[in-house]
């Protein structure tokens, strides 16, 4: 692909000890010449490639040095773009970076839009479509767990399952072919046989993809946790010994906690949007009313409820209504308190809510907190699913295109049952075929490739 020159700033804002300013395309070097100077007076073409070279940044208008930098310069076609690509490097902070980028552009670069260095990755033929996603999945991943996916993804795990598949899928229909062209040779029961056989070989496969979408959506988006209970009975103390941090105010004073208070944290693998919530109860208080509706809201969106109770004190009303809120969603049950005399019939709470994981705490005290980790871990870290060993399936586009493809090789099989002529058949095997092809990008359409390369950041 033919395109101009790009630039941007490829590192964070803000302070740091560096700032990356990237450009690439056919004109990146012709930049670099125009700004660069070393010591020996060197173009940048006459320096070695791939190697730090250093010297300063100057404004060709009037000759101003603007900072000591190490710059690199790379050929294509081996860079991520596989385009000429040079890297500044320059003193990190907003100043020196954006008076950089500023000169770039008045030289003969471009401001590159969003995710436009990756999407020429893809177009260029580096990456396939879904590795380009897993470049953003890389960058925001909020776990260990959920970084060594994404970077197994970018090293093709998903273009390699899909592909094993495509293949099959093109199997069947030179099988599909063969039985129309030659209908003479009496083929039809063998093509039947292997279509079946190989129909099922590629459903078997989308459903063992599919199996992963819940462990995968966890993994990318966190798992939605709410933590509901009364007033005062721990919720802001359990979010802050879950963070190892004083996030939220907590006090003796009932209705402390009057908006939603979310935060991300990391739980043995598990990422966790945990989300601490107005104590749920009756109030003439306009704004804590407010909260504790919003908390019945957030309920009904949570992956996880972890619902806190009060050892030291009897089940009230209250704590029987928390209790119709949560008995029909995934919930852990803390009794919290537990180095205070107890005042609650833990059978009460077995009866209203069986087969809820009950763990006894003492939060302020941060007892039981290893127990709740660790039973958080169980529950969404199954062994059905083995991370290091699977290919997961973490993106809701593929998601959405492997449902379709489980569908098309499904109506291929049911038309095969019911010994429907094999060209009937086809539609469905290149429908199939067609949709696995569009999560490796092999046969998306452009509005669909613009669409995912906008939510990328500037500079990547």
């Amino acid at each position: 692909m033919d395109f101009d020159t790009i630039a941007a700033i490829a590192t964070a804002p803000g302070e740091a000890g560096i700032g990356i300013i990237r450009i690439s395309g056919k004109h990146a070097i012709d930049v670099g010449d125009k700004i660069f100077k070393n010591k020996k007076e060197l173009s940048l073409r006459e320096c070695e490639e791939r190697k730090l070279n250093y010297g300063y940044v100057y404004d060709p208008k009037d000759g101003k040095k603007i900072d000591e930098v190490l710059v690199v310069y790379i050929k294509a076609p081996y860079t991520y773009t596989k385009e000429d690509i040079v890297e500044i490097n320059c003193h990190g902070g907003v100043i020196p970076v954006r008076r950089i980028l500023e000169v770039v552009l008045e030289n003969g670069a471009r401001l590159a839009e969003r995710g436009e260095f990756t999407k020429r990755a893809f177009l260029n033929g580096r990456i396939d479509l879904s590795q380009a996603e897993a470049v953003m999945d890389l960058i925001s991943a909020k776990t260990d767990t959920s970084f060594d996916v994404s970077l197994n993804q970018l090293e093709g795990s998903i273009s390699s399952e899909v592909k094993k598949l495509q293949k099959v899928l093109l199997g069947m229909l030179a099988h599909v072919e063969a039985s129309i062209d030659f209908p003479e040779d009496d083929v039809e029961d063998l093509t039947y046989n292997s279509l079946q056989e190989q129909g099922n070989l590629v459903l078997d496969k989308i459903n063992s993809l599919l199996s992963t979408v819940y462990t995968g959506k966890i993994l990318r988006e966190g798992l939605k946790t709410v933590i509901l209970g009364k007033p005062n009975v721990g919720k802001s103390s359990l979010l802050n010994a879950i963070l190892r941090e004083n996030r939220a105010i907590v006090t003796d004073i009932p209705g402390t906690t009057r908006d939603v208070i979310e935060e991300y944290a990391n739980i043995r693998g598990v990422p966790l949007k945990i989300i601490d919530t107005a104590g749920i109860r009756e109030t003439e208080d306009i704004v804590e009313r407010l909260g504790v509706d919003r908390a019945k809201e957030l309920l009904n969106e949570a992956d996880l409820v972890i619902t806190v109770f009060d050892t030291s004190k009897e089940l009230s009303e209250e704590d029987y209504d928390i209790i119709d809120l949560v008995k029909d969603k995934k919930a852990i049950i803390l009794l919290n308190k537990s180095d205070l005399p107890s005042k609650l019939n833990e059978e009460d709470i077995i009866k209203h809510l069986p087969n809820k994981k009950i763990i006894n705490t003492a939060i302020s005290m941060n007892e039981g907190i290893d127990n709740l980790e660790e039973t958080i871990e169980d529950m969404f870290l199954s062994t059905e699913v083995k991370i290091s060993d699977n290919t997961i399936i973490t993106n809701v586009r593929h998601r959405d295109q492997l449902l379709k493809a489980k569908d098309n090789i499904e109506d291929a099989l049911n038309s095969l049952a019911s010994g429907m002529p094999v060209d009937c058949i086809e539609v469905d095997i290149k429908n199939c075929w067609q949709n696995l092809g569009e999560i490796t990008g092999d046969t998306v359409g452009e509005d669909i490739i613009d669409k995912i390369f906008s939510e990328f950041c500037i500079g990547k």
